[in-house]
């Protein structure tokens, strides 16, 4: 091997190494920002918020086991979810999200998202943002575009 080429080597991998530094860095400061918690004042309005819309769209208590709705907390987010009996085990349950609010701690806003059938969240175009999850979540009642509910 020939001296340039193990310059270009040597280049290639300190290059590389770079960009896997580079990953990690940003990855650290995407995991900060999804594992930050909300300001007690948020989480005491998500929980008002989320409470009302389950309380809403709930089935019956008799049917629950076949389907209901539950809503997660994690990090900045909060994700409102289907809930069903597997198709391959009844015994198991999927759940299968349809709307997303994240906190934008910078701006003091709620931005609204909604899951195509791509299965990637997409910012819902037609009310994007609130700085009350409450009108957030009462737009997703109201689906105007059925991108909620179908």
């Amino acid at each position: 091997m020939g001296a340039s080429q193990t310059v270009q080597r040597a280049e290639a991998s300190r290059s590389a190494l770079r960009q896997i530094e580079r990953h990690r860095r940003l990855a650290s400061v995407a995991d900060l920002q999804t594992r930050m918690p909300l300001p007690d004042v948020q989480i005491r309005e998500c929980l008002v918020a989320t409470g009302e819309f389950l309380s809403r769209h709930r089935p019956p208590p008799e049917i629950r086991d076949k389907v209901d709705y539950r809503a997660d907390i994690k990090g900045q987010e909060v994700t409102i979810s289907e809930v069903r009996p597997r198709y391959d085990d009844e015994t198991r349950k999927a759940e299968h999200p349809f709307a997303k609010a994240r906190w934008v701690g910078t701006r003091k806003v709620w931005r609204l998202f909604w899951m195509r059938g791509d299965l990637k969240w997409h910012s819902y175009e037609s009310f994007p943002e609130s700085p009350n999850i409450g009108t957030l979540l009462e737009e997703v009642t109201r689906d105007p575009h059925c991108c909620f509910f179908g």
